[in-house]
């Protein structure tokens, strides 16, 4: 089967969704299929399998900036690349957003699956509400990442979708050479904005012991407010962009991988990240994180925002040895549940129905 899954945000910016479509195209070749990735790229492609559209534009969006390619010299490259490749389908990831994927489904010659990540409210779907619950019809089949996924989708554009839960290339973290350590580690990566939380874990590095040390991975538009504001602890050393690499390295060899975001997730793909390197995992109590995480067995949920109680679960991972080896071993199990390879298998069984219904 020749499946194209089409992102529609720049391949070059480390984000869930990047990381869900370049991971299921390696799997749907893994099985034997001829798969390639579509999207915006800001610098050499990847992946040997990504075919480029060109340049992405920075937009506002859902309390983050998104990457996204609405220009017309995109959705030419994208043309051609469809009446080129002639393939059998096509995958959508976030199939509204403006760009290649909108262009897939006006122009649609190819049937096609569309895939909704995100969660929370999106302003779009309260003003151009018509519009794309129209183009929302152009789907063959609708799939949602998580429940909080499905409820703003359904409520915005109705319909009925399938739930795949996001997947994880389990051995390349598993399986990645732990970075080296001088004493207690903790590692947080992420986009330097409020939504992720980044603040509330330097603040709560305060009160923990002075041996701890902090590895912050990623760049955002706080980037350098942060660091001004932190600049007198020697403890912490700020990566800037990591590759993927390396930033599975630095997940298998810290004392605690911390994910402490404020909101706005849709899944905790980076949870299972976390798991899978066999890392104790601290994150925030948000429903999107209990999707995949469950509270005090797989990782421990301190409520998003509290600075205190975040320290605590912190110091409760990186001084008590049982704690966090109970932590890993439940973490462990509970990232082979989604395996990359199982979501693949999932999605083309979707594919085979759409194209007997075809």
């Amino acid at each position: 089967m020749r499946v194209g899954l089409i992102c529609p945000y720049s391949l070059s910016v480390p984000g869930g969704v990047q990381y869900q479509v370049l991971g299921l195209a390696r799997a749907l070749r893994g099985l034997g299929h001829d798969a390639r990735v579509l999207a915006p790229c800001d610098g050499p492609p990847p992946d040997a399998g990504v075919t480029p559209l060109g340049m992405s534009i920075p937009t506002a969006a859902n309390g983050s900036v998104a990457p996204i390619a609405p220009d017309p010299a995109a959705q030419l490259r994208l043309m051609r690349a469809l009446r080129d490749e002639r393939f059998d389908v096509l995958n959508l990831h976030e199939p509204l957003v403006p760009g290649p994927n909108m262009t897939a489904c006006l122009f649609k010659s190819e049937p096609l699956v569309g895939t909704f990540h995100a969660a929370g409210r999106i302003g779009a779907y309260t003003w151009a509400r018509p519009a794309l619950a129209w183009l929302a019809t152009r789907l063959d089949r609708r799939v949602v990442v998580s429940e909080d996924a499905r409820d703003l989708a359904e409520t915005a554009l109705g319909g009925t979708y399938d739930l795949f839960f996001n997947g994880i290339e389990v051995d390349r973290f598993a399986k990645a050479t732990p970075w080296p350590t001088d004493g207690p580690t903790i590692f947080f990566i992420g986009r330097h904005e409020p939504r992720k939380g980044l603040a509330v874990l330097l603040e709560a590095m305060a009160e923990l012991p002075p041996d701890v040390r902090l590895w912050v991975g990623g760049t955002g538009p706080d980037t350098d407010m942060l660091r001004a504001r932190h600049a007198g602890d020697p403890r912490i050393e700020w990566l800037g962009r990591i590759s993927d690499e390396e930033k599975a390295r630095r997940i298998r060899g810290a004392s605690a991988f911390c994910t402490p975001s404020l909101g706005g997730e849709s899944f905790g793909i980076v949870l299972l990240e976390g798991m899978a390197a066999r890392t104790p995992v601290v994150a925030a109590d948000l429903p999107g994180y209990r999707n995949v995480a469950r509270a005090g067995r797989d990782a421990l949920l301190p409520p998003p925002g509290d600075v205190a109680a975040l320290a605590r679960a912190l110091r409760t991972v990186l001084t008590d040895a049982d704690r966090a080896a109970s932590l890993v071993e439940s973490g462990i199990e509970r990232a082979q549940h989604f395996s990359m390879d199982a979501l693949a298998a999932r999605y083309l069984d979707l594919f085979d129905e759409v194209l007997a219904s075809r």
